[in-house]
């Protein structure tokens, strides 16, 4: 679609290409598009990425996305402080916080065991959530882990590091299908699953 002439250009293809689920064709398109659109907008685009770039930290508590040491969810004096949900990633807090159904706290392990892939318990936040749930005063730990081999053998690794705590540990109900992935599910399926969790 470009000529290799097109220096500038042909750099934006090769950046846009390697984002996920963007391939050659993607990244021509939306190179082409933003070429197209008012300077102003492309412009508008740049400036978002670099204020996220230079703002956006893990929260000091939780590891959620924030712009300052605490996220709202942790600055919240609202948010149920008895119950904490474990998550893999914060755009699976997001979507469990789309479903409008726990109101609880929230712990982003930042990854998930995976032995073949060199990650390993070290790797994760799990020595901050077992501090947390130590001094806290937690009625109940939800294991929100992804359905898959990894996300269940990371949730068995901290229950059986949470076992000598006084917390409830229990684990999402199996409304969603195993082998999914908790950002892809619809609200529903996630409302469905918070509501009706199980005692792991």
């Amino acid at each position: 679609m470009f000529s290799q002439e097109s220096g500038a250009v042909v750099e934006l293809v090769d950046q846009l290409g390697r984002l996920p689920g963007i391939g050659r064709k993607s990244a021509e398109r939306l190179a082409y598009h933003l070429l197209r659109v008012p300077k102003s907008e492309a412009l508008a685009l740049a400036a978002s990425i670099t204020n996220v770039r230079e703002n956006v930290r893990y929260c000091e508590t939780c590891f959620n996305l924030s712009e300052g040491p605490a996220c709202e969810i942790c600055r919240n004096p609202n948010r149920d402080k008895s119950r904490l949900c474990i998550v893999e990633q914060p755009r699976d807090l997001m979507s469990l916080e789309q479903a409008g159904v726990y109101q609880g706290l929230y712990h982003v392990l930042l990854g998930r065991i995976a032995p073949l892939d060199g990650i390993g318990p070290d790797q994760l936040t799990i020595d901050p959530l077992i501090d947390r749930v130590r001094t806290g005063n937690f009625n109940e730990v939800i294991m929100a882990t992804n359905p898959t081999l990894e996300g269940d053998g990371t949730s068995l690794f901290i229950s059986n590091l949470l076992s000598e705590y006084p917390v409830e540990v229990t684990r999402l109900a199996r409304g969603i299908t195993s082998g999914s992935i908790l950002e892809y599910a619809n609200k529903e399926i996630l409302a469905d699953a918070l509501t009706g969790r199980q005692k792991l």
